[in-house]
């Protein structure tokens, strides 16, 4: 059987930094064969220069205006199906959280906040977290954005302990399942 059986639309990611957005779209990328969109490399292509430069020279509300126009463009009809994996805080906006509904079958990544900061420690890209208190600002973040990947949510899945062939294989089943209740 063909891993693309019965996906009739794209992969949505969701979740905060850290939590395997990209990984995990990387093995839904091998397995269905559809194309992996990136929306922080979007934003970087459209902006010309990376997503910590962004947010140092433009700000915060610049870069989420290019992640508005970035998203809307991924929404046009007509394109092909796709794994999309998002920034973490794209779900800050209510019209971006509609446009990410609509765009497919949407899986809300988790990971505790040890497992995050383990992650992404090492990483000088993350503009939110170059903080004096990294695991504060995750906590907050957590607590701020939680309700709102709940709300769009089609599948939350928590990823720590998990291996990355397990996560895929269960996105995969559930949106087969999903998308069959659906047609």
């Amino acid at each position: 059987m063909n891993p693309a059986d019965g996906i009739s639309k794209n992969i949505v990611l969701i979740g905060l930094m850290g939590c395997g957005k990209s990984t995990i779209g990387r093995k839904l990328q091998t397995l269905l064969g559809y194309p992996l969109v990136d929306t922080d490399q979007l934003i970087e292509e459209k902006a010309g220069m990376a997503v910590a430069d962004i947010f140092a020279r433009r700000g915060e509300p610049y870069f989420r205006e290019v992640e508005s126009a970035v998203l809307n463009e991924l929404s046009a009809p007509g394109g092909p199906r796709r794994i999309i994996a998002t920034g973490g805080g794209i779900i800050g906006r209510k019209a971006n959280r509609k446009l990410l509904a609509q765009l497919g079958y949407v899986v809300w990544l988790q990971a505790p906040v040890d497992v995050i900061l383990q992650r992404t420690g090492r990483n000088r890209d993350r503009p939110l977290l170059q903080t004096e208190n990294p695991r504060e600002k995750i906590e907050r973040l957590m607590t701020e954005r939680s309700p709102l990947y709940h709300e769009i949510a089609d599948l939350e899945l928590e990823t720590a302990g998990l291996e990355t062939g397990e996560i895929a294989g269960g996105i995969l089943e559930s949106a087969r399942y999903h998308f069959a209740a659906k047609a």
